[in-house]
């Protein structure tokens, strides 16, 4: 196990955090953090991440970030670059967050599969909760920073990931993993980090039906 060198398919949140822990555990080696922006490459996809806080997450951990800017046209040719370079540097595996949509994990199969990269999801079939209960027994810390409007509100935005906010979140009749993009995280300690990672929200935007919090370094 210990030959298997991997990327980490890395949104800045919870799942990938978790994904990546437990595949570290289970002795494959880390080389990349592989996170996709926006065609601009100001802010990553879904999470809305500028690349400083990327970069503190990645120095914490101690592992190289390769980022990619894509429209959403472009992310499987983008994605499917990133992967050859890594491959070019020896990395044969990708480790992914997924835990039950079939679709995504086609996509990431297919798309791997044509880089020669094998796609490795250690969260695949886990139930929802057991996810949120690991992470918070591990010891991450993670904040909302992303919800969609129909489902949540923006008092929800900078919210730590406790068992009585994921409590909360069930009262509103959504899945508190948060698996069908009803809102997004991003990690700022646990195992996987040497030190936190400290933010400050700087306000809320609002775009394509989600709210974000405006997050940067202090």
């Amino acid at each position: 196990m210990s030959s298997k060198l991997f990327f980490s398919s890395w949104s800045g949140g919870k799942d990938s955090a978790l994904a990546y822990l437990k595949a570290c555990r289970e002795g494959f080696q880390p080389e990349k953090l592989l996170t996709m922006f926006e065609e601009n490459a100001e802010r990553s996809r879904s999470h809305g991440l500028p690349l400083d806080v990327l970069k503190a997450q990645a120095d914490s951990i101690g592992v190289p970030l390769l980022i990619k800017g894509a429209s959403w046209e472009t992310y499987q040719s983008q994605f499917l670059k990133a992967a050859d370079e890594m491959k070019a540097e020896g990395i044969t595996h990708g480790v992914f967050g997924d835990i039950d949509l079939e679709d995504h994990l086609t996509w990431v199969e297919n798309t791997c599969s044509k880089a020669g990269i094998t796609s490795y999801h250690p969260l695949w079939k886990m139930d929802r909760r057991s996810v949120l209960n690991e992470l918070i027994d591990e010891g991450f810390e993670c904040l909302i920073i992303v919800v969609k409007k129909e489902k949540l509100p923006d008092s929800f935005l900078g919210k730590k990931i406790t068992r009585e906010v994921i409590q909360e979140l069930e009262s509103w009749g959504i899945d508190a993993c948060g698996e069908e993009g009803e809102f997004h995280t991003v990690v700022v300690d646990g195992p996987i980090f040497s030190r936190p990672v400290h933010l400050r929200i700087n306000g809320i935007h609002d775009e394509a039906g989600y709210s974000f919090a405006d997050v940067s370094l202090p």
